[in-house]
């Protein structure tokens, strides 16, 4: 079974506000908050606050047919949270929906949750299960639209995204291929070939190690800004970038400005690192890949995004299981933790550094490892 669960991101200036008004607004939402147009599904929206000024605060979709403890696991959230409101959405046929949606409504109404809206979405029409007027909610479904509605607009003015489905957000994190791969490969082995001489020509390894280390942040530092510019790492940049997180002082130093604790204080744009992450999870070879699949799964948490953070937390995960990064998140995804959690506990970097100590050359030896892999292509 998937769940997804974008949690509360972090409100900003820029942060679209989707103003729902009507049956039709709520499932032109929908789509934009999982990120893909849901299928075989059940969502449920939870608001905060009180009418008139009932706030969107989380989105939360399930796998149909449901698999236990189901939406159990979420009332704890949403106490948390102070949600006292919810809308439920089924999508798929009645045969599905239905038992679902019966067993949902009913733990909501229980728990003392107030059900907003209890709805069934298949093939661009909508049913009700908490109307019964045939001139309101007939029953061959009422036609909503799932492309061009107000709420669709505005959500696509503000940049949000509906892919078709869930496949899709899985397809938009494959690895790049062809030449690019190709021009990929041919950079890993330059700079694992310059590396191997740079280690086997130092004569001092705590000052090679503080090296690596400070020019790594820096490097991380770098990334971030050049694309929040708009820009791009160059394939060397990338591959060198791919051997500093090896480190884990130099990705705990991504994971930082990932969670916007910025060492300077001074604001990281969230789709900076967004953006970052992706592009070399997608680029990088393969064993280069857990950490920065890692940063984005964090990245796309703390926007809210727990579809795209599950999707790049598995990928990691495919590639090294014991990879431990990837399994706290997957663990706080699975327990339907809100990212300020783990993210009011993330160190600083100067936090890191006073626990952490002098760079060590012990702590290099993730990066060593990556060199001894055998290269599949030589320049």
């Amino acid at each position: 079974m998937t769940t997804d669960v974008p949690a509360p991101p972090v409100p900003s200036a820029t942060s679209p506000a989707l103003l729902l008004a009507s049956t039709q607004d709520i499932l032109g939402a929908v789509p934009y908050l999982v990120g893909f147009h849901p299928s075989d599904s059940l969502v449920v929206i939870g608001l905060r606050g009180r009418p008139p000024r009932c706030r969107l605060h989380l989105t939360v979709r399930w796998d149909l047919p449901l698999a236990p403890p189901g939406p159990g696991r979420l009332l704890p959230l949403l106490a948390e949270e102070g949600i006292t409101q919810v809308i439920v959405v089924g999508y798929g046929p009645g045969t599905l929906v239905t038992p679902a949606m019966d067993l949902t409504v009913t733990l909501f109404r229980q728990s003392g949750v107030t059900v907003v809206d209890a709805l069934r979405a298949e093939d661009g029409r909508y049913w009700s299960y908490t109307c019964s007027r045939a001139d309101c909610c007939p029953a061959d479904g009422t036609p909503y639209d799932r492309e061009t509605g107000v709420v669709a607009a505005k959500a696509t003015v503000h940049g949000l995204v509906a892919l078709p489905d869930r496949q899709t957000l899985e397809r938009s994190l494959d690895p790049v291929d062809g030449a690019e791969r190709l021009a990929v490969r041919r950079a890993t082995a330059r700079v694992t070939r310059e590396l191997r001489a740079g280690l086997a020509e130092s004569d001092a390894p705590g000052g090679l190690a503080a090296e690596f280390v400070a020019d790594g942040m820096a490097r991380v530092r770098s990334a971030v800004a050049l694309h929040a510019s708009g820009g791009r790492l160059s394939d060397e940049e990338a591959v060198r970038l791919g051997f500093a997180l090896a480190v884990v002082r130099v990705r705990d130093e991504a994971w930082a400005l990932t969670a916007d604790r910025a060492p300077t204080g001074d604001a990281v744009p969230a789709d900076a690192c967004l953006g970052l992450w992706r592009d070399l999870t997608r680029r990088l070879e393969p064993r280069f890949v857990p950490p920065a699949a890692s940063l984005l799964g964090a990245a796309a948490w703390c926007r809210g995004d727990s579809a795209l953070a599950g999707i790049a937390l598995s990928r990691a995960c495919d590639i090294d299981p014991g990879y431990s990064m990837a399994n706290l998140l997957m663990c706080a995804l699975r327990h339907l933790l809100p990212p300020r959690v783990l993210r009011d506990r993330m160190p600083t970097s100067q936090e890191l550094d006073r626990e952490m100590g002098a760079p060590r050359m012990a702590w290099l030896l993730p990066m060593i490892a990556l060199l001894g892999e055998p290269e599949d292509c030589a320049e």
